[in-house]
C-alpha cells in the first residue's frame, strides 16, 4: 500500500521485539552521540551566523523528529556543515525570521517530495557534482574559521568569498596570540586524539581540556558566553515568524528554500546509504523525506535552523552500538539535559576552540581524496567538478547547483547522443559483423528500390536533425525507406515530430515509409501522437520480415 512507506522505522523496531539489551545499547550510544553532537551543534550555530543555543535547539528538536518518524534504523539529525554558507548568507541578507520562512518553506518541499515518492532522485545526482560542492563548502568552512582562529579583529566579515579574503588579510596585523594558542593547542589535541585514542569522542574531549585550561590560567579569550551572553537554561519555545515582514523578498525566499530542502534531502539520503552500508539494512528513502521535511519544520518553529541527517554522527551512532531509532532519540534528549543542567559551564567554551573543531569538520568533509582522484575521469566530469566547486566558493551554492546540475544534464544529453545514431544496416553489418542476428538484411533480398536504416539508441531531439538528412544522402530516391525501431527502447515528443517531418519528406519524394521492430512502448507513443494513423498501421510492423515483405509488395506494385 502507498502509505506503508512512510511508516518509521521506530514502530518496526518494536515490532522486531525491542528488548531491554537492545535498550541499554541504545541508552549508551545515544549518549555517547549527544556528547559527540554537542561542541558541533554550538560550532555550526556559531558558523551560521546565528547563536550556538539555535545550533543546540535543532540538535535536540531535528534530531529527535528525524529519528522518530524516519526511514532509517540508525539515522542522527542536526546542524551540519552542508548548512553553514547556506544559512549564513541566508540570515546576513533576510534575518533570521527570513531563515524561518525559507526552511518553513522547504520542510513543505520536502513533504511534497516524499508524498510523490521522489526519494530514489539522489541516484539522479552526479557524483562530480555531490564532491564538488561538498568540497567547496568544506572550503568555505575552513577559510570562514580563520577570523576566530586566529583572533582577528574583523568588525564585519563579509559574505563574499572575495571581500572575506581581503578582510581577513587586511586584519592579520591584529592577530592575538592567546586566541591562537588555544585555538592552535585545541587542533594539535584534537590531531593527537584522533591518532592514538580514536575510541575517544574528540569533540567534546578536546573542548573540555581548552575550556579548563583556559578557566585556570584566566587566558584572555573570546567564550561564547562574552560574544553572545549566557546559553539560557531552558526549553525552546514556539515561536510563529512575521511573514508580513519578509513579504517583498519572496524572490530571494524562494530559491533559499529549495537549497534547503535540496542540501536537507541529499545530506539525509547519503547518510541512510552510509549507514546501511556499515549494517546491512534498508532505509525507507520516501519516509526519510517526510521526516526530514517535519523536523525541519519543527526545528524553526522551536528557535532552530535547518537540520539534516548527519554523516559523521551517524557512523559515531552505529559504532557505539545502535539498535534502532530510539538511540537517536537518546541524543537528542542528552543534549536537553546538557542544556538544562549544564549551560553555565558550556557558555564559558572558548570560541577559539570551536573554530578548531570547525577546522576538523572542514577538512573531514573536504573529500580530498575522492576530490583528487576525479580528475582521472573524463573532462566533462572534471569540468562538473570543478565548475560546482569554483561557484560554490566564489559565487554561493545555489548558483553552483543550478550551473552544475545544467552542465551534468548537457553531458549526460552528449553522452546519450554519442551512444545513438542512424546508419545504414548495410554500413552496420559490413562494420559489426560479430553483431549479426541471423534475421541479417542481406539474406533477406532486400528488393530494388528498398532502402533500410537503422536506429540505435533513444530516440530523442538529438536524432532530429540526424534523420532529416538521411533521404538527402541517398543518391536516388528509394521506393520505399524501410525504418528499423527494434533498437530503440523510447521515444520523446522531438523524436515523434522529426518522424513525421520525415513521413512528410518520403511523401514528397514520392517514398512510401514503413516502421520496423517497433516495441509497444514506442507504438503507444506513436498512437497517442497520432502518427500510427499518420503513417498507417499497416506500415508499421513488429519484425522485419512482415517490413520485407510489404516493401516487396510496394515497389512491386509501383506505389
Amino acid at each position: 500500500m502507498f502509505w506503508t512507506q512512510f511508516i518509521p522505522k521506530t514502530w518496526l523496531a518494536f515490532k522486531e521485539h525491542y528488548t531491554f539489551a537492545k535498550f541499554k545499547k541504545d541508552l549508551i550510544a545515544g549518549i555517547t552521540v549527544g556528547v559527540v553532537a554537542l561542541p558541533l551543534a554550538m560550532a555550526f550555530g556559531i558558523a551560521s551566523g546565528v547563536t550556538p543555543i539555535r545550533g543546540l535547539y535543532t540538535a535536540i528538536i531535528a534530531g529527535f523528529l528525524i529519528s522518530l518518524l524516519g526511514g532509517s534504523f540508525f539515522q542522527i539529525g542536526g546542524p551540519t556543515g552542508a548548512f553553514v554558507i547556506v544559512i549564513y548568507a541566508i540570515v546576513a541578507q533576510l534575518g533570521y525570521n527570513g531563515l524561518v520562512i525559507s526552511t518553513l518553506l522547504a520542510g513543505l518541499i520536502l513533504l511534497i517530495a516524499a508524498f510523490f515518492r521522489l526519494g530514489a532522485v539522489i541516484k539522479y545526482i552526479p557524483y562530480p557534482l555531490i564532491i564538488g560542492f561538498t568540497t567547496g563548502i568544506a572550503f568555505v568552512i575552513f577559510f570562514s574559521q580563520i577570523k576566530d582562529f586566529f583572533g582577528l579583529q574583523i568588525d564585519n566579515l563579509p559574505i563574499d568569498f572575495i571581500p572575506k579574503t581581503i578582510a581577513i588579510f587586511s586584519a592579520f596585523h591584529t592577530w592575538d596570540p592567546a586566541t591562537f594558542a588555544v585555538a592552535f593547542g585545541t587542533l594539535s589535541l584534537i590531531i593527537f586524539i584522533r591518532k592514538y585514542f580514536p575510541v575517544v569522542p574528540w569533540g567534546i574531549s578536546s573542548i573540555v581540556v581548552a575550556t579548563a585550561i583556559s578557566w585556570l590560567f584566566q587566558l584572555p579569550v573570546e567564550t561564547i558566553a562574552d560574544r553572545f551572553g549566557q546559553i539560557p537554561s531552558t526549553l525552546p519555545t514556539f515561536a510563529l515568524p512575521d511573514f508580513s515582514s519578509s513579504f517583498a523578498a519572496w524572490d530571494k525566499i524562494v530559491p533559499a528554500a529549495f537549497t534547503i530542502a535540496f542540501l536537507a534531502g541529499i545530506e539525509s539520503l547519503l547518510s541512510a546509504i552510509v549507514a546501511d552500508g556499515m549494517t546491512g539494512r534498508r532505509h525507507k528513502s520516501n519516509c526519510e523525506l517526510m521526516a526530514q521535511g517535519v523536523a525541519n519544520i519543527g526545528s524553526v518553529l522551536f528557535g532552530g535552523i535547518p537540520a539534516t541527517g548527519a554523516i559523521a554522527r551517524t557512523a559515531t551512532n552505529i559504532k557505539s552500538g545502535a539498535q534502532s531509532p530510539i538511540a537517536g532519540m537518546t541524543h537528542a534528549l542528552t543534549l536537553l539535559l546538557i542544556v538544562l543542567a549544564f549551560a553555565p559551564i558550556v557558555s564559558q567554551i572558548p570560541i577559539a576552540s570551536l573554530s578548531a573543531v570547525l577546522i576538523m569538520v572542514a577538512w573531514n568533509m573536504s573529500e580530498l581524496g575522492h576530490f583528487r582522484h576525479l580528475f582521472k575521469a573524463p573532462l566533462g566530469d572534471v569540468a562538473v567538478l570543478l565548475t560546482t566547486f569554483f561557484l560554490t566558493v566564489v559565487v554561493d551554492l545555489i548558483v553552483a547547483i543550478e550551473i552544475g546540475m545544467i552542465l551534468a544534464a548537457f553531458l549526460f544529453m552528449k553522452r546519450i547522443s554519442d551512444l545513438s545514431g542512424v546508419a545504414s544496416l548495410k554500413t552496420i553489418n559490413e562494420e559489426n559483423k560479430e553483431t549479426i542476428d541471423p534475421d541479417a538484411i542481406e539474406k533477406k533480398r532486400v528488393p530494388a528500390g528498398v532502402e533500410v536504416y537503422e536506429i540505435n539508441g533513444l530516440f530523442f531531439f538529438s536524432l532530429a536533425d540526424t534523420l532529416k538528412g538521411v533521404l538527402s544522402n541517398i543518391e536516388s530516391p528509394p521506393k520505399v525507406f524501410i525504418l528499423r525501431l527494434r533498437k530503440v527502447p523510447t521515444i520523446d515528443a522531438s523524436g515523434m515530430h522529426a518522424l513525421r517531418e520525415f513521413h512528410h519528406k518520403c511523401a514528397r519524394e514520392g517514398a512510401k515509409l514503413i516502421l520496423s521492430g517497433v516495441n509497444p512502448t514506442v507504438h503507444k507513443a506513436l498512437k497517442k501522437f497520432g502518427l500510427v494513423e499518420l503513417i498507417g498501421p499497416s506500415q508499421i510492423l513488429p519484425h522485419i520480415d512482415p517490413a520485407l515483405e510489404r516493401a516487396r509488395e510496394l515497389s512491386t506494385n509501383g506505389i
